[in-house]
């Protein structure tokens, strides 16, 4: 087990990058004085939730796995319809 502080640290650095996608949206939305999830909001929940997968993979916990894919669909899908509609309007 002498690579478990590196999976600890990797499922840390995960859950801080998640963690991150809801300080980024509060600010956001504090400054514009309405509710807000910008574009970064959705870029650190991929990136979170690409970590914890590899985490949850490692741990072998199939609750654990199924929650991060199913997020990762959501996050994927939200770029992917934000980058079209970048497209249309500046087509």
């Amino acid at each position: 087990m002498t690579d478990r502080p590196i999976w600890i640290g990797i499922g840390l650095l995960g859950q801080l990058l998640f963690t991150s996608r809801f300080l980024v949206q509060w600010i956001v939305s504090e400054q514009r004085r309405e509710s807000v999830i910008p574009v970064t909001f959705w870029w650190f929940s991929l990136a979170g939730g690409v970590t914890l997968l590899s985490y949850a993979v490692w741990r072998q916990d199939p609750v654990f796995i199924l929650g991060q894919v199913t997020g990762l669909i959501v996050y994927a899908r939200n770029l992917a319809l934000i980058r079209a509609n970048t497209r249309e309007a500046s087509a």
